[in-house]
């Protein structure tokens, strides 16, 4: 299997583009009418590590029943425009062990996740605090 991923986006009308990975099954509106791509990063944080804090979870036998990502970013004001800082709240639901819920978003966040990785990389403070809802 190879490590490279290869993509598209095409300019749909106006200012309205349509992005698609090869071999995926589903597309994104980029643009008016659609998710902005910084918006879209933020989004592919989240889900990056919400995949990998229940798949640690998981495998650590934890009752897992839910999990919600809230992401918010601020960007600079000048350009390029990156993030320059970015704050997760995770929201687990479930009877989990607070400590193994804590130890599994340290693993994503300081190994597993590699979007959050790209937004550290790229020098944003990436902050983080979590709530157990039983």
């Amino acid at each position: 299997m190879s490590d490279e991923v290869r993509g598209k986006v095409e300019w749909f009308k106006d200012m309205q583009f349509i992005g698609r990975i090869e071999g995926d099954k589903c597309s994104v509106i980029l643009g008016e009418g659609g998710i902005s791509p910084m918006k879209l990063l933020l989004l592919s944080v989240a889900g990056c590590t919400a995949y990998d804090v229940v798949m640690i979870l998981q495998k650590m036998r934890e009752p897992i029943k839910g999990l919600e990502v809230e992401i918010s970013g601020e960007r600079r004001e000048e350009h390029p425009r990156i993030y320059k800082r970015v704050n997760l709240h995770y929201k687990i639901y479930g009877d989990v062990d607070e400590e193994k819920a804590e130890r599994a978003i340290k693993l994503s966040q300081d190994k597993y996740c590699s979007a959050s990785a790209h937004v550290k990389l790229s020098g944003a403070n990436v902050a983080y605090s979590c709530e157990i809802i039983r």
